[in-house]
């Protein structure tokens, strides 16, 4: 007697049976030792940060899609799926619910933060496995990775050694997107750029020799002033090529500082008179280097004046900015406020506003990288559809600046570089080592810093198959 149907179809049932059956069958497992020619996807892996979403889904099914298609026609097919662990979106989520509990991470220390990170990884981890098996992903669940294994982390630290070894890696101190609540540096594609509508602060400096003349800058940022070591000028304004060189009492503070001449100054912004504050602007920073201005750093990481801020020492950095402009006012030296609508930079995770900060990081020298990218392209080698995209393409690479690669939180790959106590030298290895390699030395400390999470991420679409090592995957699939 044969089975009733059922009146109608239960997907929960069917699809959770079915898959079952294909797993157990092990359709969706690659044979390195297939002579088929082969197709492989690296998932692009979704953050565990949460769970998937209808982009994901879209994403998922196109890929799906293409693998069962090269299936039907033959190929020996490879999805590799897998996760990424998020260094700072993760940490976020996690200091969150300990803040929550009215601790912090400094409380509980790098162990107990990264086990308890480590927990909520493995819960939203096994509900994205789910989410793509009820999707029906043939994915080989085999090969399943996630960007912290072994494996993988041994590919980092290869990497890094690497392109250390050939000078591309280097430390140095640099002005970098910080972010005040998270307390970290952020890569520039980790910061929102918002047009709010802001204000342009008109601020008098008086010259330094009392003959009671002064002249005028234009700031959207009054309270980083208490920083600033020179005010520049365009050396082709003829308004004020006379002043060059004249000194001026830095309001405030009264520190003298100097009118100097560069020519990346805009004469058309403000009053033409630009203050500069090396250690907290690009542009002021370069405009330092070139003329040897003092770096005066009056902020904390958190976002608070420092000792340097004077009178403004541990305020909120607006708060010191409303205090500051009062102040001027009273003083007489706040000659206008405008209206001034700007792009202003927040952290792409807390919404918080960046500030550009002096901070001494890892980086990786990006020309020589791109280089080879871009002649693949101009070679024809490599095509963009649409084509619009070649010209963003070459935009992008021809004016790329060197990427800040360290991270000031404790969930990724911790940078692998001990410093020495007794000679003060650096260790860079791909292994832990027990002593300076410099001096003998075993009391040595590794770095806190870890990587951004693009540096493992980079690296997925060889490192899941198995690099460095020499594995069959690696030489059929990649």
């Amino acid at each position: 007697m044969s089975a009733e149907m059922d009146k109608q179809y239960d997907p929960k049932v069917v699809e959770k049976r079915w898959y079952k059956y294909w797993e157990e069958q092990e359709y969706f497992k690659a044979d390195a030792g297939s002579d088929k020619p082969t197709f492989t996807i690296v998932i692009p892996p979704p953050n565990v940060t949460g769970v998937l979403h209808m982009g994901h889904a879209l994403n998922e099914t196109i890929q799906d899609i293409l693998i069962r298609s090269r299936r039907l026609r033959g190929f020996e097919t490879l999805w590799v799926p897998g996760v990424d662990h998020a260094g700072i979106a993760t940490q976020n989520v996690v200091e969150k619910q300990l803040r929550g509990q009215g601790q912090n991470r400094h409380q509980i220390g790098r162990e107990a933060l990264i086990g308890k990170i480590r927990q909520w990884k493995d819960d939203r981890e096994r509900t994205i496995v789910e989410q793509l098996k009820k999707m029906g992903c043939a994915c080989d669940w085999s090969r399943y990775r996630f960007t912290m294994d072994e494996g993988l982390s041994r590919a980092v630290r290869r990497v890094f050694v690497s392109l250390y070894d050939k000078g591309l890696i280097y430390r140095g101190k640099y002005i970098i997107n910080w972010c005040p609540r998270c307390q970290t540096a952020l890569a520039d594609e980790e910061v929102d750029h918002l047009d709010l509508n802001g204000k342009l602060y008109h601020i008098r400096y008086p010259f330094a020799d009392g003959d009671g003349g002064s002249i005028t800058v234009a700031t959207t940022r009054p309270e980083t002033m208490l920083g600033d070591t020179a005010v520049a000028v365009n050396p082709e304004d003829e308004r004020y090529r006379e002043l060059i060189g004249r000194k001026l009492r830095l309001p405030v503070v009264g520190r003298e500082i100097a009118i100097i001449a560069d020519s990346h100054v805009d004469p058309g912004f403000g009053t033409g008179l630009v203050k500069v504050t090396p250690a907290h602007d690009p542009n002021d920073f370069e405009i330092g280097r070139r003329h040897g201005l003092e770096q005066v750093q009056v902020m904390a990481g958190d976002g608070t004046m420092n000792e340097l801020a004077g009178p403004y020492a541990g305020m909120d950095r607006f708060e010191a900015r409303k205090k500051l402009v009062a102040q001027l006012e009273a003083e007489g030296l706040l000659e206008k406020i405008e209206d001034h609508a700007h792009p202003v930079s927040h952290c792409y995770r807390c919404d918080t506003i960046v500030e550009p900060y002096l901070s001494t990081q890892w980086f990786v020298r990006m020309k020589p990288l791109a280089g080879p990218a871009l002649e693949v392209v101009r070679s024809g080698k490599v095509k963009f559809h649409p084509g619009r995209w070649t010209k963003i393409y070459y935009d992008w690479l021809e004016n790329i600046r060197d990427w800040c690669i360290s991270r000031q939180i404790w969930w990724g790959h911790q940078v692998p570089v001990w410093y020495c106590e007794s000679c003060a030298e650096m260790t860079v290895s791909e292994t832990d080592p027990d002593k300076c390699a410099h001096c003998g030395s075993a009391d040595i400390r590794q770095d806190e810093d870890v990587l951004d999470t693009w540096f493992s991420s980079q690296l997925w679409p060889f490192s899941t198959l198995g690099w460095p090592d020499d594995t069959p995957d690696l030489r059929k699939f990649y």
